[in-house]
């Protein structure tokens, strides 16, 4: 039942592999006689628990990876929650000295700005609370299986969102600046603002994808066959 520790140099994250093992541990118990499962070796230990004293090390390399990985994330979005709150209160061009409203509320691009900012607060507000509720988990064995790797799913892709639509806030408030003049500048900082978009979904994309394929891809291999093993 047990199945030798796998080398954790060979994967991209060391959550990969604790999430993978006991994921493919359960999948093999329900294939498995049900007399089987309980059944006990010359040491008298279940398959359960040589599967978890194997794999002890495994789990708190997992657990100090997914711990740096949070933290470092959670600063990120911290930073962008901090600048597009305080930018909902500070518009592009002040407001009105007699009504207080926004001096470009009519203008398109204002709407733009408004939206996004608002979509990056709530977006990196998500993350935070995922990396958050990563920091305090358990980090028990059955954490590492859908748990963990879900928060920190969600997480990633929620502070990517949030990076994106910061960009987007920051790009349109040129456009709102030099409406009618020197267009060739809001166009440039546009583009260069999705250098910081391009250079994330590049980073953070291989970790995402070992991500999903060590939590969900394993069921592939699981599901043409559903008969037991018995």
């Amino acid at each position: 039942m047990s199945c030798p520790q796998r080398d954790l140099h060979k994967s991209s994250t060391g959550n990969e592999e604790s999430s993978k093992e006991p994921s493919d541990e359960q999948e093999v118990e329900k294939i498995m006689q049900p007399s089987y499962v309980e059944k006990k070796n010359s040491k008298g230990k279940t398959p359960r628990a040589v599967f978890t004293e194997e794999h002890k090390n495994l789990v708190e390399k997992g657990e100090a990876w997914m711990k740096n990985t949070a933290s470092q994330s959670m600063v990120v979005a911290t930073l962008i929650a901090t600048v597009m709150f305080a930018a909902a209160f500070t518009v592009p061009g002040g407001n009105d000295n007699n009504t207080g409203i926004p001096m470009f509320r009519k203008h398109s691009s204002f709407m733009v700005f408004e939206i996004s900012g608002a979509i990056a607060l709530v977006t990196s507000s998500t993350s935070i609370l995922m990396f958050l509720s990563i920091l305090t988990s358990r980090y028990a064995e059955n954490d590492f299986v859908e748990s963990l790797p879900f928060k920190l799913m969600i997480g990633l892709m929620t502070l990517f969102i949030s990076i994106t639509t910061m960009m987007v806030a920051f790009g349109v408030t040129f456009f709102l600046v030099f409406d009618r003049y020197m267009v060739w500048v809001p166009i440039a900082v546009a583009l260069f603002a999705c250098v910081p978009i391009i250079l994330f979904a590049t980073l953070q994309y291989p970790l995402l994808a070992d991500v999903i394929h060590s939590t969900y891809g394993f069921r592939l291999l699981f599901q043409p066959r559903k008969h037991m093993l018995y």
